[in-house]
């Protein structure tokens, strides 16, 4: 399967004109314009064929991402910050260095009943 066809099957798949994939590139900073892709949509024999390229349909994908999904800041949800005392703190820093000797990594407390083997 070839990038055209990706990109031929993800347009008609989400029903997308050609001046709404440009804009969709265009939210990844890639400029193409609207002839371009109606050349990557055609059929292979057609004197105006063209390929697309590795870098289109890459950004294409990171485009469709953020059309989909919405932007980073935007994704609904919001990092709360907690303001922790200086007890919590170093609660914390004493559980980071326990995990990093014990080799376990980041591993809850809360579970007082250990890590369960399967």
């Amino acid at each position: 399967m070839t990038n055209n066809d990706i990109l031929k099957k993800l347009r008609v798949a989400l029903q997308l004109r050609d001046d709404e994939i440009v804009d969709i590139l265009a939210l990844v900073d890639f400029r193409i314009s609207k002839s371009e892709i109606g050349a990557f949509c055609r059929k292979e024999g057609h004197p105006k064929y063209k390929e697309c390229g590795d870098q289109v349909l890459r950004n294409f994908l990171n485009g469709l991402v953020i059309h989909l999904r919405g932007p980073k800041e935007a994704s609904g949800k919001s990092k709360a910050k907690v303001d922790l005392t200086s007890a919590e703190k170093t609660k914390g820093a004493s559980r980071q260095r326990k995990s990093k000797y014990t080799g376990l990594g980041s591993v809850s407390y809360k579970n007082k009943k250990g890590p369960k083997n399967p």
